[in-house]
């Protein structure tokens, strides 16, 4: 809908250009401005859509992933060059400060990005959070014979005595070496790091092999859509309470883009659609995202057009 739109004002705009030039060529015209002319003027003057951007993606973020490959081919709709640059979250936050990326989606606050935001935050333009209630987990199969992390160190044989987690430098991990494990006595238990795709790998091995098992996971995230498994309740809050994830941008960017700018800070995606995105990513190979995107915008393109109303 907006592309319509704009799409009628450069054809307005490009007319009172024309009419203007002839004008200005004219050396025996005098006749006075008309009130066309003069708007054709003003609107000249405007932002044009369109220019480059740098969206940095996190490395292992599904989220960060899906929602930075859906703004791509919204934005290139709509008339911008995109780049996506993918790196680890102390790159991209150092990246956007020194303003060599143009937005980031995947801040989370108050909580896993704060030391980030502490060190970086005045160099950088809050744009707006876009998901409420995103919450770091420790998650086991379904059918498991607990439901709260206050029953696991009792029930430890139960999962071979390990707990399954992701990269040793994120903030997931952190709280759970330094938060969870202390508070439910849980140091008992191999608290296994190595990588999302490893965890994610070892998740699907014990539920095909209707084994028990312990994750460390975050929602939002793909695999609540895609397994039987449920978070174990956290009784005395060793994980945090739930967060919000942020739009960030370099600084200058809402100078440089407002139009961007004020899409970004309208911009909420609830879980389901979220959700049904990363799986139709993860099913595919890397080589196919730029079609799946297409495919899921056209399947859900009313919400899309709402993006950029």
């Amino acid at each position: 809908m907006f592309k319509r739109t704009s799409a009628a004002f450069a054809v307005t705009a490009a007319s009172g250009l024309v009419l203007a030039g002839c004008a200005s060529a004219d050396d025996e015209a005098t006749e006075e401005p008309t009130d066309e002319t003069t708007a054709a003027g003003e609107t000249s003057d405007a932002p044009e859509a369109g220019g480059d951007l740098t969206l940095a993606v996190f490395n292992g973020w599904d989220e960060s992933l899906a929602t930075s490959l859906l703004w791509e081919a919204v934005l290139e709709d709509e008339g911008y060059n995109v780049e996506l640059e993918y790196a680890d979250p102390a790159v991209v936050f150092q990246g956007v400060a020194d303003g060599d990326y143009d937005i980031v989606t995947d801040v989370w606050l108050p909580l896993t990005h704060e030391a980030y935001i502490e060190e970086f935050g005045d160099d950088m333009e809050e744009l707006g959070a876009w998901f409420d209630s995103a919450a770091l987990t420790i998650a086991v199969n379904s059918d498991a014979p607990i439901d709260s992390l206050a029953e696991l160190a009792e029930n430890a044989d139960e999962f071979d005595n390990r707990i399954v987690g992701i990269e040793p430098g994120a903030g997931l991990t952190s709280t759970t070496q330094d938060s969870a494990i202390p508070t439910y006595g849980l140091e008992g238990m191999e608290f296994i790091t190595s990588s999302t795709p490893a965890m994610l790998q070892e998740l699907e091995t014990a539920l095909e092999n209707d084994e028990n098992i312990v994750v460390t996971l975050w929602e939002p995230h793909w695999a609540y859509g895609a397994y039987d498994i449920k978070n174990l309740e956290d009784p005395e809050g060793a994980m945090g309470e739930a967060e919000e994830i942020v739009t960030y941008g370099r600084t200058g960017i809402t100078e440089d883009f407002p139009q961007v700018a004020e899409w970004f800070s309208n911009f909420t995606m609830d879980s389901e659609a979220l959700y049904d995105l990363e799986n139709e990513l993860n099913a595919a190979d890397e080589g196919d995202y730029e079609q799946v995107v297409a495919d899921w915008i056209a399947a859900n393109q009313e919400w899309v057009d709402s993006l950029t109303a």
